[in-house]
């Protein structure tokens, strides 16, 4: 009898999913993929309720895009199964004359949102000799298919095993007040009266940068350019500039085991990687997990770990490159998305995604879904747009969802409107 039950329940169940199927289907024809900004568009979605593993509504959710910035999903992913509580400041060893440091990708090194640096109180403490040991990195400064050209814009600074200052300098200016961070750069001023704002920019192959700025211009400016990274050489030197001290290379380190020094809590730096789409996170995430695993950074190490492991029941293999989304070689389908959302779902607490991930009118989503409760990802690049995530409905039903679009040719804000019409139809009527 009681079998009977739960088979006529999940008959009604059934048959309430597949109708509302239908009508979302009827409300997306007629309104939103035939419409300007989506009729000339390649677009894909994906709608799931996990309580009954039933696809809500499926529109080319097989099909390949390009997926900008809900790559951080990934990457968030990669980062809550393999991280563990900390990131990984350093591996370290100490004997009774020197301290041998290797770095571990950890991108909050002396980066100016983290006061806590354990890392430096190490090596400010110590009064032993300190040796630099060159780690095991595989990555270059880019990744694949990132725009070469954009090496001096704030949102793609290089990767290094070692990262200081977000790899980054802050160029501050107002009136005739200036500074760089770190120090150790040169910096050109130049006055401009033509300028409707200051300029900042950077030597395309030199530590050298540059300020233009209109003297009658009295707001204050504050920019970050990314420096070259260099080689271990220039690292060090880095290092003895913030430290004041000399350091060695350890040209043969010693055979030893080393320790791992923890630093900050993992969600401290998932949550501005969610919230303001912070690429350099994303990217140093992939290269810490790989770190801690293998002694080795490399971001397909703990791409290909994973898609031959935690994430082999994607639906679509992807063609996964970076961790951030800037590459144009990265290709996911929305099922794809839908399917580590759900992986998240079940394996992590709901209150700890609904954290990390940005709400309605807050971070990328501050100007949307203000009336709604979706806790999701954006990504935007030139001709995409793209939001993932999870959906609250009017009637409390838990809803995940991938709305991506490649290849329009209107403007990214009207997409997003028209991708909110959407949600906003399915939350207020189920």
């Amino acid at each position: 009898m009681k079998k009977l039950l739960v088979v006529m329940i999940s008959l009604v169940i059934a048959e309430h999913v597949s109708a509302q199927v239908p009508a979302i289907k009827k409300w997306a024809e007629t309104e939103l993929l035939y419409k300007t900004p989506m009729e000339q568009a390649h677009v894909g979605i994906c709608i799931y309720e996990p309580a009954t593993g039933k696809y809500w509504y499926q529109y080319q959710d097989n099909k390949y895009f390009t997926p900008a910035s809900n790559m951080k999903i990934f990457s968030l992913y990669a980062g809550l199964k393999l991280l563990g509580d900390s990131l990984p400041a350093a591996r370290y060893y100490e004997n009774d004359t020197a301290l041998f440091v290797k770095g571990m990708g950890d991108p909050s090194f002396l980066h100016p949102d983290y006061t806590y640096q354990p890392l430096l109180q190490l090596l400010q403490q110590t009064t032993k000799k300190i040796y630099l040991v060159p780690g095991v990195n595989t990555n270059l400064r880019y990744r694949s298919g990132w725009a070469w050209n954009d090496y001096a814009d704030d949102y793609q600074p290089e990767l290094n095993e070692w990262p200081m200052y977000g790899n980054v300098v802050r160029i501050r200016h107002q009136r005739d007040s200036n500074s760089i961070v770190p120090a150790i750069y040169d910096l050109d001023i130049s006055e401009d009266d033509t300028l409707s704002e200051a300029i900042t920019s950077r030597d395309e192959r030199n530590n050298f940068f540059y300020l233009k700025y209109n003297p009658r211009d009295r707001s204050l400016l504050k920019a970050e350019v990314p420096f070259l990274t260099g080689s271990v050489q220039e690292l060090r030197q880095r290092l003895e500039d913030t430290l004041h001290k000399r350091i060695g290379l350890a040209v043969v380190p010693p055979k030893v085991k080393y320790t791992i020094l923890g630093s900050l809590p993992v969600d401290s730096l998932f949550i501005p990687m969610m919230e303001r789409s912070d690429n350099f996170f994303a990217e140093q995430t992939l290269m810490m997990a790989a770190s801690r695993l293998w002694d080795t950074l490399s971001s397909d190490h703990t791409i290909n770990y994973l898609l031959a492991n935690d994430l082999k029941s994607l639906p679509h293999p992807p063609q996964w490159e970076d961790g951030s989304g800037l590459s144009r070689y990265d290709l996911f389908t929305p099922r794809d998305f839908v399917r580590v959302l759900t992986l998240m779902q079940e394996q992590f607490p709901k209150e700890r995604l609904y954290r990390l991930f940005p709400a309605g009118g807050k971070g990328t989503l501050k100007n949307y879904y203000q009336q709604l409760s979706v806790h999701a990802k954006t990504g935007t690049l030139n001709g995409v747009v793209a939001l993932s995530g999870y959906l609250e409905t009017k009637k409390k039903k838990t809803l995940i969802f991938s709305v991506m679009v490649n290849n329009h040719h209107e403007s990214p804000s009207s997409v997003r409107r028209a991708v909110e019409r959407l949600l906003t139809m399915v939350s207020k009527e189920y």
